[in-house]
């Protein structure tokens, strides 16, 4: 079974970047944690600042992964192109947030990602990666 993660926009500096929202832990370290914790599954991870190559890799991943966790970073409130991209996959997406983002900036309060994905996680830290496999998992 393979999950892909695909983290947007500034995810890059979880660990450095406002650790008192998003923890001192790095994501990289954080993966290698699901990936001891769930063997039986193929965990991808992409990252990229830039929106163009998420759409990319949503192409890539959309018609063969079992799942995609997503965590487009700002562009969750901006990107009608992304919306775009995962109305045109075939793989459900779960729309993750490390923050609570209806608890932040009134800006924040809109995702054009949720409207097209099968869920959201928001606000429970790097938990919501691992609830996401595990809804993968028994879906």
């Amino acid at each position: 079974m393979q999950i892909e993660i695909v983290n947007g926009a500034n995810l890059n500096l979880l660990g450095k970047r406002e650790p008192h929202i998003y923890g001192s832990e790095t994501f990289e370290a954080y993966l290698e944690k699901l990936r001891e914790k769930y063997p039986q599954v193929e965990i991808g991870y992409f990252q990229s600042n830039i929106e163009g190559e998420l759409i990319n890799r949503l192409h890539e991943v959309g018609f063969s992964a079992k799942g995609i966790i997503l965590n487009a970073g700002a562009y969750t409130h901006t990107s009608i192109a992304l919306a775009d991209a995962i109305r045109s996959i075939k793989t459900p997406v779960i729309e993750v947030h490390i923050s609570n983002i209806f608890a932040r900036e009134p800006f924040r309060h809109k995702s054009y990602i949720s409207m097209v994905s099968v869920g959201i996680i928001s606000g429970l830290g790097l938990q919501g990666y691992d609830l996401a496999i595990e809804y993968f998992l028994n879906s």
